[in-house]
C-alpha cells in the first residue's frame, strides 16, 4: 500500500506538471507577443516563480478541498488517484482544443465525481464552500472584465499625455514583474493542491492501517463460557 500511496503522489505532480503548461502560459502570453522576453526566457522566467510561489503559498486551497467537497470518512486512495486522472484527463482535452478551463475547479470535479462513484450522491458536503466553488465560476471572469476595464481607462487617464516612446519602454519594463506577479498568485492557488492530494491519500491509507491494526485485537465474534 505504501507504494500505491507513493505513486498516487506521483501522479499529483504530473497533475502539477500538466496545469503548468495549461496555466502558466496564460501569465507569459503578454510578455511573449509583445517580445518582451524571448519564449525561453518567459518559461525560464515562469519556471522560477512558479517554484519560489510553491513555498510561500497557504493552505487555505488545501484545506477547502480535503474538508468542504466530500466526506472524508469515504476517502480512501482509490478516490484520490480517480480524482486525479479525472482532472487530468480534463486539463489535457481543454488544452487540445484550447479551451480556457480552471484546473482548480477540474481537481474539485474529479474529486467529488470520485466521491459519487464510491457513495452515491450523499458523499457530496453540500454546503457553504460548493456555494463559492460554483459562483466563482461566473463572479471571476465578470470581477476581472470589471478590473480590466477600470484599470484600462485609468492608464488612459493617467498617461494620456505621455509621449509613445517613453510610455512603451515603460510599460514594456512594468510588463516583466507584473507576469511574475500573475505566475506567482497562479501558482499559490495551484501548488497546494498537489500537497492536499498527497495528504489526503497518505491520511486515508494511514487510517485504513489504524482499523486493520486494532481489528487484531478484537474477536469477530464474541465468546462465551457454558456455566453448568
Amino acid at each position: 500500500m505504501v507504494y500505491y500511496v507513493v505513486a498516487i503522489v506521483l501522479v499529483a505532480f504530473v497533475f502539477d506538471f500538466i496545469n503548468g503548461f495549461h496555466d502558466s502560459a496564460n501569465s507569459i502570453a503578454t510578455i511573449v507577443g509583445t517580445r518582451v522576453l524571448s519564449p525561453f526566457a518567459a518559461v525560464v522566467w515562469a519556471g522560477f516563480f512558479n517554484f519560489t510561489a510553491a513555498f510561500t503559498a497557504g493552505e487555505l486551497v488545501a484545506k477547502a478541498i480535503q474538508k468542504g467537497i466530500i466526506r472524508t470518512d469515504i476517502v480512501t486512495p482509490n478516490v484520490i488517484l480517480a480524482g486525479l486522472l479525472g482532472a487530468i484527463i480534463w486539463n489535457l482535452i481543454t488544452w487540445f482544443y484550447g479551451i480556457p478551463s480552471s484546473s482548480s475547479h477540474a481537481l474539485i470535479g474529479g474529486y467529488a465525481g470520485a466521491g459519487v462513484a464510491k457513495a452515491g450522491w450523499s458523499a457530496i458536503t453540500w454546503g457553504e464552500k460548493w456555494i463559492q466553488t460554483l459562483s466563482f465560476i461566473v463572479i471571476s471572469p465578470l470581477v476581472g472584465m470589471l478590473a480590466g476595464f477600470l484599470l484600462m481607462v485609468a492608464v488612459y487617464w493617467i498617461f494620456q499625455r505621455m509621449a509613445p516612446a517613453p510610455g512603451v519602454r515603460m510599460f514594456r519594463i512594468a510588463a516583466v514583474p507584473m507576469a511574475a506577479s500573475a505566475v506567482c498568485q497562479s501558482s499559490k492557488s495551484n501548488t497546494v493542491r498537489r500537497p492536499s492530494a498527497a495528504d489526503a491519500a497518505t491520511r486515508s491509507d494511514r487510517c485504513a492501517g489504524t482499523v486493520r491494526e486494532k481489528s487484531r485485537h478484537f474477536p469477530s465474534s464474541p465468546s462465551y463460557t457454558s456455566r453448568g
